[in-house]
């Protein structure tokens, strides 16, 4: 019997927007809440989106010349003290294994919260001369951070993610790849999840633990917030000199490498639904939506509707569109619903007299817009272009409403009315920490980068000259 109730109802996004979210991954069957405390379980469609994001990204990687490898999930505590700076900064978050196979460990074992320190200790048996280097890697592996608060995507104890590391012969090297991967980044976001991003250098309040700078992409979600999307860190000699990664270089002599590292996490799916979704739910960039064409049959038990579904979504794959036929004993209304909510980009309806005629009915979820014109017998270069109609329109909205959210402020009290109206904050900055943390105790909003254009003169806190122009958002 054809099941006629319709999707639930999702939170209203303006005025409980955390609702909003917590209902729109849970009912659009993205992940569910794992049986520990804190953890994910990342559902079919939301690993599909997981997938998309993970084939994308590691293409651009190869392309750059970076190698994949993967290490181990469990580190020696010892490793982790041999940076003064790292271990104080992921105390609070690390997990240990004391006990395995029925008796104490010699030594405990941390559960990878990031793995700067074990791929140090393998790049200082690997690296011996200068003809190693550049040494190139990447991993996509999981990692554990015992978070207090979580929610799925932005803030779990266990997530997936990327990590690159790499070890140069010298700091001008390690620095340009630093920025680059940055870049990298940022062409992702814009050309893969058509989100436009801040990028710029981090605060030494909010760096890397034991980097010697630390680079990030802040992205506008919906409310107004701060969402950090991606982080590249340099590291200079700091884990080099920890975990004895030296080579002999061309004039002889033995040095110690320099290295950097960069990651992004299963965070993003996160961001794109902070940064994209509606009051119907998700709305889904094409390049990583699973379902990049959804089509719905009209009167399907009259004969020759399936058969014409089928086939046009054979014709649709052939040219490497992802489309399925909701072929269900659901309404079509209910499958407008259904599909509307988790974001599917296109959707197309055949019935008997659109095939008689030859046509199909096209709707678009990023503008809710719906056209009957277009002809079945160019269905293929029709799709093709909307979806990248689309890409483009997802883009250029987002980067509107975010550049329209980006005001100034030259005192605190400015400051926290930009903040409270869901705004970024340019303000200027004198470079204390002093003044960064009365920021965040006045106006509950943090540094997210720095910004190059440096053009406002004095601190929004103390008065006194400005040395950078910052962004301050509540964040995350």
């Amino acid at each position: 019997m054809a099941n006629e109730k319709f999707v639930s109802q999702i939170a209203d996004i303006e005025t409980d927007f955390p609702q909003w979210y917590t209902d729109v991954v849970v009912k659009t069957k993205l992940v569910d809440y794992g049986p520990v405390k804190g953890t994910m379980v990342i559902r079919p469609y939301g690993y599909a989106i997981w997938e998309n994001i993970q084939k994308e990204m590691d293409a651009r990687f190869k392309a750059a010349g970076v190698e994949n490898a993967y290490f181990p999930l469990l580190i020696p505590m010892s490793f982790m003290t041999k940076e003064a700076e790292h271990v104080e900064g992921f105390a609070p978050e690390v997990a240990v294994v004391t006990h395995a196979g029925g008796a104490k460990l010699e030594e405990p074992l941390v559960i990878r919260p990031t793995s700067e320190t074990i791929i140090g200790h393998m790049m200082g048996k690997w690296v011996e001369s200068w003809r190693d280097l550049p040494l190139r890697m990447n991993q996509w592996c999981n990692v554990m951070r015992w978070e207090k608060t979580t929610r799925p995507f932005l803030r779990t104890s266990e997530f997936l993610w990327q990590e690159g590391h790499s070890v140069y012969a010298t700091g001008e090297e390690a620095e340009q790849e630093t920025l680059n991967m940055l870049h990298l980044y940022e062409e992702f976001a814009k050309n893969v999840l058509c989100m436009p991003v801040l990028i710029g250098r981090k605060t030494e309040k909010e760096k890397f633990a034991g980097a010697v700078a630390t680079f990030g992409m802040e992205a506008m979600m919906h409310d107004g917030k701060s969402l950090q999307a991606g982080t590249t860190h340099y590291m200079g000699q700091n884990f080099a000199k920890a975990f004895g990664v030296q080579f002999t270089g061309v004039d002889g002599t033995l040095k110690y490498g320099y290295t950097m590292s960069y990651g992004v996490s299963t965070r993003l799916i996160g961001a794109l639904i902070m940064t994209h979704g509606d009051a119907r739910g998700l709305i889904l960039p094409p390049p990583v939506a699973p379902i990049e064409v959804v089509i719905v049959p009209i009167a399907q038990k009259k004969e020759g509707v399936l058969e014409a579904c089928n086939a046009l979504a054979d014709r649709l794959k052939k040219t490497g569109v992802r489309a399925k036929v909701d072929d269900s004993d659901n309404s079509p209304g209910w499958k407008f619903n259904e599909w509307e909510m988790k974001g599917v980009p296109v959707r197309i309806e055949l019935g008997p007299r659109d095939i008689e005629a030859g046509k199909m009915t096209v709707f678009r979820r990023d503008t809710l817009e719906k056209q009957d014109s277009f002809t079945l017998e160019n269905a293929e270069e029709t799709v093709k272009a909307l979806l990248s109609d689309i890409c483009e329109n997802m883009y250029e909205r987002a980067k509107t409403r975010m550049q329209s959210r980006i005001v100034n402020a030259s005192s605190l009290e400015e400051l926290l009315s930009g903040v409270d109206g869901g705004n970024f904050v340019r303000a200027g900055w004198c470079g204390e920490r002093a003044c960064e943390d009365k920021v965040k105790e006045f106006a509950q909003a943090t540094a997210r980068v720095l910004d190059e254009k440096n053009d406002l003169p004095t601190c929004v806190c103390c008065g006194k000259k400005a040395k950078h122009t910052v962004f301050f958002a509540r964040a995350y």
